[in-house]
């Protein structure tokens, strides 16, 4: 899932087809070719998905303001769980050469998941270095702001293709989304824009990607950076591993598969680690197939999104909001709807349309077409940016399915925008 190779929260599959595109089309591709199942939203280097926000740190808490005199009272933010299933960011990998950093390994993989060594040394002695796994992977960040990013992945034909995708699949739909409580529509647009409705599931071997950034993963030369990098190699080294227990799992050859140039697979673009814990049989025939089975890929995104992003039933996503006059942006540094309606009212922030009293929120901040944007995001926005940890991507992804559903056309949203503050009005 992973759900997505998010340098910007831009995901892998989502871009435009058109040829007079074709120069965004580049540059989404630099920043994109492997977004899935999971995080990281901000100007970093790495590919989040399904599995890849693994890989990130989870998300600190807000901090609650600091009493400046001028300032608003601090907020005492609700407690929020962890997402459930997110493994604490890997230790660095200790710096050694490339035959003992393989033998070691073939060693731990094994003894880790059970795997014979010989297996293991097979396959790695087939697996290819890749130099534009790197170049991809080390393009720097570029951050979009949302009236950039949002027609990247909504359109009229991404539309139209969400709403005939959800009439073909309706019926598998429905049983999904009453077992799970994850509407159809969210569904439907994770595949659309992770992998424009199945089209464009990558075409890297995943052995070939999880190998390249699991012992040659790029480095910027920056200090700064370095703990970061070392990190990220790891987290690719410890998914190659998990992509030899999922083929002994599962009996999937693992020489066989491809994804985007992170590892990401199937329609709703899985790393291995999340393929293993959260992929689901949804047809009932014994086995997980994200690769073709729309019954076992619906049921698996949804089931990730309960599981590791906490949804809720029938709960809300984002509403617009409207800012008082005079009062400064409120950024908190996580996604993690903390805030009572009190906490936010009293940074200026209040819902547009009318939202159940207990609900807690995140304020969203968006550099729009027609302006600043102020938005509010609710436990199951939360749950949509543990596909990809990214303000951008969730609503992306939000907005996509309330036209697919028919109840807004994102298209013709800008015309219709409540004031961004009550100057405004």
């Amino acid at each position: 899932m992973t759900a997505r190779l998010l340098k910007s929260g831009l995901p892998r599959a989502g871009i435009p087809k058109a040829g007079q595109a074709r120069s965004l089309l580049a540059g989404a591709l630099a920043l994109s070719l492997a977004a899935c199942a999971t995080q990281a939203a901000s100007a970093t280097d790495a590919a989040d998905t399904p599995a890849t926000a693994a890989a990130s740190a989870p998300a600190s808490p807000p901090s609650p303001v600091d009493g400046a005199p001028d300032s608003p009272a601090p907020l005492s933010p609700a407690p929020i769980a962890p997402a459930p299933g997110t493994p604490a960011l890997p230790e660095p990998v200790k710096p050694m050469p490339l035959a003992q950093a393989r033998a070691a390994f073939i060693r731990d993989t094994a003894d880790r998941y059970g795997v014979d060594t010989a297996t293991i040394a097979s396959v790695l002695a087939r697996a290819e270095k890749r130099d534009s796994i790197i170049r991809a992977m080390s393009r720097p960040a570029e951050a979009k702001p949302w009236s950039e990013y949002r027609p990247i992945f909504i359109s009229q034909a991404r539309i139209d293709g969400g709403q005939a995708f959800l009439a073909e699949h309706r019926a598998e739909l429905a049983k999904v989304e009453a077992r799970y409580g994850v509407p159809a529509e969210i569904i439907v647009s994770i595949v659309g824009v992770e992998t424009s409705y199945g089209r464009n599931t990558g075409s890297y071997p995943v052995i070939d990607a999880l190998y390249t950034l699991a012992f040659f993963y790029p480095r910027s030369g920056d200090p700064a950076k370095a703990d970061r990098e070392n990190r990220r190699e790891a987290f690719f080294r410890g998914e190659l591993a998990q992509l030899f227990a999922l083929g002994k799992e599962t009996g999937l050859d693992i020489t066989t598969l491809t994804g985007s140039y992170a590892g990401a697979m199937g329609w709703g673009q899985f790393m291995p680690s999340s393929y293993r814990e959260y992929a689901v049989d949804g047809d009932g025939d014994g086995r997980r197939d994200l690769f073709n089975s729309t019954d076992d890929v619906f049921a698996s995104i949804a089931n990730y999104f309960v599981q590791k992003g906490g949804w809720v039933r029938g709960g809300p996503v984002t509403v617009r909001a409207v800012r008082d006059p005079g009062m400064p942006d409120f950024e908190p540094e996580g996604l993690e709807p903390v805030y009572s309606q009190a906490d936010l009212a009293a940074r200026g922030y209040r819902p547009a349309t009318p939202v159940a009293a207990g609900e807690h929120a995140v304020p969203l901040n968006l550099d729009g077409v027609g302006g600043k944007e102020y938005w509010l995001g609710f436990r199951n926005f939360y749950a949509i940016t543990r596909y990809n940890i990214s303000k951008h991507y969730a609503m992306a992804v939000y907005q996509l399915s309330e036209a697919i559903a028919g109840r807004e056309n994102p298209l013709a949203a800008t015309e219709r925008q409540p004031p961004a503050s009550r100057d405004d009005a």
